[in-house]
């Protein structure tokens, strides 16, 4: 996927306004924490780098938008400065809007596993510290069911023998990630590929779960 389909939304108006005004694109919780947009659906996942995770998802049919951000946390609209250094509890997130007629949450969580490693706390790949921790941020109780039975499923298929210690909680308030953080992958592909090479990414995945599907 080249480029993202647009909606008309909260978030890509505050992308507008940012590109305007040369505010930040972090203003606050942007969108509330409802399951469903629309015709589309919701689904928040943390796993480290949210530019990895972006371009992760923006591969897969159905996904018709990804935004990063912060979840988790306790301080009111956090910026990357903040949250990179650890001291507000949130996490680097991506919200996944989908269609459900095209790709179902199950299959996000398939995708959403097999893309991060689950095996470690407060970490992902070479990016350490609690704001880089796995998580599903679940938006109601069906998504927390269907996270939970693929975690136990996991736990009894899995190719590696330690622990599955990625979070499952519930969705809190969303804060849209700074502008230069949304489609990084694409912006800056050079620095990118380097960033992803050089944090050994890809290559754990590949230890943990073989061949990509």
């Amino acid at each position: 996927m080249l480029y993202k389909k647009p909606r008309f939304q909260l978030s890509v108006l505050l992308l507008l306004v940012s590109v305007l005004f040369g505010l930040s694109y972090a203003q606050g919780p942007v969108q509330d924490n409802s399951v469903a947009m629309g015709k589309y659906r919701i689904a928040t996942f943390a796993g480290g780098c949210f530019w990895c995770v972006e371009s992760d998802f923006d591969k897969v049919p159905g996904v018709v938008e990804t935004v990063s951000g912060y979840m988790g946390g306790h301080v009111h609209n956090p910026g990357y400065k903040q949250v990179s250094a650890g001291g507000t509890g949130h996490a680097e997130v991506v919200r996944i809007s989908y269609d459900p007629g095209q790709v179902s949450y199950e299959q996000l969580l398939h995708v959403f596993w097999r893309s991060i490693d689950p095996s470690v706390k407060d970490q992902q790949f070479c990016d350490k510290g609690s704001q880089y921790r796995s998580a599903i941020f679940y938006h109601d109780e069906e998504q927390k069911a269907l996270a939970e039975a693929s975690r136990l499923a996991l736990e009894d298929s899995k190719p590696f023998t330690a622990a599955i210690v990625t979070e499952i909680v519930s969705a809190m308030p969303f804060y849209v990630a700074e502008n230069y953080h949304q489609n990084y992958y694409i912006k800056n592909p050079l620095r990118y590929k380097y960033y992803r090479y050089s944090c050994g990414r890809d290559k754990r995945i590949q230890e943990l779960w073989g061949e990509a599907d």
